[in-house]
């Protein structure tokens, strides 16, 4: 069985555990490694199960404890090559990059590893979809100020979505942001709105879609209920029958299993 373990996601830092058949693979380490292997520990994930860490885009928020964690796990780390440009100077020279990009993927035993660009201030920032062994198959995008064909086409189909939902736009507006920062966050290369996040949620929506954990949710221009506000009516009118979540920035969640609406019903669950 697959599961998803949040162990944090937000402006100060991400880092998602995909378990699968006894090997985990990372997704972005964006807390010190310290910080990450206690998360890890107290929510039961292994890190020396670790077969991969995957790095969607080298802000420091996605990037803090990679370079130590894949020293100490002696893991390769798969992210674009332009990302692996922008970043490579924190890592040993002995660390092994797998490259992928449109097109390609990386298969890391159990995982098969999938990705497209995403409209970001980065310099190769990914979507990513990992497809596990068991069949379940889990897409994840944040950090994007918009979504793209590529981004939309990648995560058709998955049995597990985790989106970004970064900002109420109105709580954007009065947050105390300057100007500057407001027009980053809401512009074509920033952060997802929940409006806009609800709108690619229900285009993604389908009968084997079972788990949803909105993402990436800023601490001074949304919160937790407002984000769930913005996309429950919306994933309703979908026909969205699963699970809804949202990742926390200080604590991890409980594992999430993922299990496929199909499965579900097969099961009569």
């Amino acid at each position: 069985m697959t599961s998803i373990h949040v162990l944090g996601s937000g402006s100060r830092g991400n880092c998602i555990a995909i378990e699968c058949d006894g090997a985990i693979l990372l997704v972005d380490a964006g807390f010190s490694a310290r910080e990450i292997e206690r998360r890890a520990a107290a929510t039961g994930v292994s890190l020396d199960r670790v077969v991969g860490i995957v790095v969607t885009h080298e802000h420091t928020d996605h990037i803090s404890g990679a370079a130590r964690l894949s020293r100490r796990l002696a893991m390769p780390v798969i992210t674009a090559t332009g990302t692996w440009g922008a970043m490579r100077e924190r890592f040993s020279p002995t660390t092994v990059h797998r490259p992928i990009a449109l097109g390609a993927q990386v298969e890391l035993s159990p995982f098969v590893i999938r990705a497209a660009p995403t409209s970001h201030d980065a310099a190769e920032p990914l979507a990513l979809a990992v497809l596990c062994a068991d069949g379940e198959r889990v897409g994840l995008a944040y950090d994007m100020g918009r979504t793209t064909s590529g981004v939309r086409f990648l995560l058709r189909d998955m049995s597990a979505l985790v989106v970004e939902a970064n900002h109420d736009e109105l709580r954007l507006r009065t947050c105390g942001y300057p100007p500057s920062v407001q027009q980053r966050i809401a512009g074509s290369t920033g952060h997802l709105s929940n409006r806009a996040a609800a709108a690619l949620l229900a285009e993604l929506c389908h009968p084997g879609l079972g788990l949803i954990v909105l993402a990436h949710l800023s601490e001074q221009s949304n919160e937790p209920a407002e984000a769930l506000r913005a996309v429950e009516p919306t994933l309703e009118r979908a026909g969205f029958n699963g699970v809804l979540h949202v990742a926390k920035q200080d604590e991890p969640l409980a594992a999430l299993s993922v299990v496929g609406r199909d499965a579900q019903l097969g099961l009569g669950l």
